[in-house]
């Protein structure tokens, strides 16, 4: 019986998420994913661990850059299936993803002007990783499924999406393969979310599996509650108003810019901030909340009642959405205090740098972080509190007030991924734990071992592992 696993990707590592799952002769491709880190990024420009051509499909999780951003390459470089999802992260993907081939495109070309500005000539030309023209060719292979809907690939292997609780349209993806007369189950999390989040339902439970691929982005700690998380989003704003600076939000434009504006529009309804003027600083995040407005179905209850009594969080007075490059430069010459939320949530890119290069200097204003910043991006780096940072190029000492909000993320913490482990009836035969960086892994993994005594394993880049 041929049945494996290689870990392609986001093994020991949190971004560049890639597993392949082969049996007889099939192949399968969980996530396609973008390395983000800056020590990982050349992995971005290395095969891909399998031939694009022998793949059969592609099961995408959710719209992340780090789950879906390589597939342009992936399709470019020869795979001719197709990419399944649900409708919303389809939708979504899509935006990504032109977005992302701009972003490439355009940061080779700041790339060569920086270049011959300095009269520096690199030992090999720079390139786009990819184009906007290979994101558009990814664009057609699509196919959308709602969750629990079943997608039969083959005779012997069938698969179905489930409700992730992470970003909207984000799944757990359940692979049952039927092999020499015997069954076997496969969790694929993705990134899980929380329980109990506003915006999304909860995430999907299972009580059966025999191999879970878990991720362990917060492994190592538990997170504020809610009301925390609001708290400390009240003092940012409050604290930045009567400093007289702005507020800086370098956030992803896929669920953490709206669940941002979520929370916004509840204080200014309990009266318990001052409305200023809070500009959605983001196309891609702006085409997102209109994907949103789109699938109520995927909401959970108080956000449904909240659309139901016209007070959406994505319409609040003094709230602009910004689109063209004009309108963002423009935000610059504002006086009085402001609020922008930009991408990219780990500034690694897009229009955040910018308003960091006129605001990362100033003592009365707040640079406000609400995701996680992977090791080696420059959000890492303001987080970790170095003096000074390199943006755009140019060096800048830190003065602003650096808040770091771990309460709004979106990922389970390791008390709620226990509790989700917890729903099955018997031990797994393996969990492999991905998604994290090395050291979190294996905390992690020592932890759940201690709590529940299942085998559980941190695959190393590249692994293969022969699964019964």
């Amino acid at each position: 019986m041929h049945f494996q696993l290689r870990f392609l990707g986001a093994a020991q590592s949190v971004t560049g998420s890639r597993h392949l799952l082969e049996f007889n002769h099939t192949k399968l491709l969980i996530d396609c994913g973008l390395y983000q880190e800056r020590d990982l990024q050349s992995r971005n420009w290395e095969d891909f661990g399998v031939e694009p051509a022998e793949v059969d499909a592609v099961l995408l999780t959710h719209a992340h850059l780090d789950h879906c951003g390589l597939l342009p390459k992936f399709v470019k470089a020869g795979f001719k299936g197709k990419v399944y999802c649900t409708e919303a992260t389809a939708e979504i993907a899509k935006i990504v993803l032109l977005d992302a081939g701009k972003i490439q495109e355009e940061d080779a070309e700041f790339k060569r002007k920086r270049h011959k500005k300095a009269g520096y000539t690199p030992p090999r030309p720079v390139e786009a990783l990819y184009t906007m023209q290979d994101a558009e060719a990814v664009l057609p292979i699509f196919s959308s499924l709602k969750n629990g809907q079943p997608l039969d690939i083959g005779e012997d292997c069938r698969v179905t999406f489930h409700e992730a609780g992470h970003i909207l349209g984000a799944s757990i993806i359940k692979i049952i393969v039927k092999l020499d007369g015997q069954t076997r189950t496969l969790l694929f999390t993705g990134d899980l979310g929380r329980v109990g989040k506003p915006i999304l339902k909860n995430p999907a439970v299972f009580d059966e599996a025999d191999y879970i691929l878990l991720e362990s982005t917060y492994g190592d700690r538990v997170h504020t509650t809610i009301e925390d998380t609001k708290e400390q989003l009240c003092d940012a704003v409050n604290k930045t108003v009567r400093a007289g600076g702005n507020l800086i939000v370098p956030s992803f434009s896929i669920e953490r810019s709206q669940e941002v504006l979520y929370y916004l529009n509840e204080l200014l309804m309990e009266e318990r901030i001052p409305h200023i003027v809070t500009f959605l600083d983001s196309p891609m995040a702006v085409k997102v909340t209109e994907v949103f407005k789109k699938h109520p179905e995927l909401y959970d209850s108080k956000m449904a009642n909240l659309i139901t009594q016209n007070e959406s969080p994505f319409s609040f007075r003094g709230l602009k959405l910004v689109q063209s490059t004009r309108e963002s430069k423009a935000i610059n010459t504002i006086k009085g205090t402001i609020m922008v939320i930009a991408g990219s949530g780990m500034c690694t890119g897009g229009r955040i740098k910018h308003h960091l290069v006129n605001n990362i200097s100033r003592p009365e204003s707040t640079i406000l972080f609400v995701g996680y910043q992977a090791a080696g991006t420059l959000g890492r780096s303001i987080v970790d509190g170095n003096p000074e940072v390199r943006v755009l190029g140019q060096t800048y000492p830190v003065k602003a007030n650096i808040i770091k909000v771990n309460g709004f993320s979106a990922h389970a913490d390791r008390h709620e991924m226990l509790n989700w482990l917890q729903n099955l009836k018997r031990p797994p035969r393996n969990i492999f734990i991905v998604h994290g960086e090395a050291a979190v892994a294996e905390r992690f993994r020592d932890f759940l071992v201690e709590k529940t005594g299942w085998t559980i394993t941190v695959p190393k880049y590249q692994d293969i592992v022969a699964v019964d």
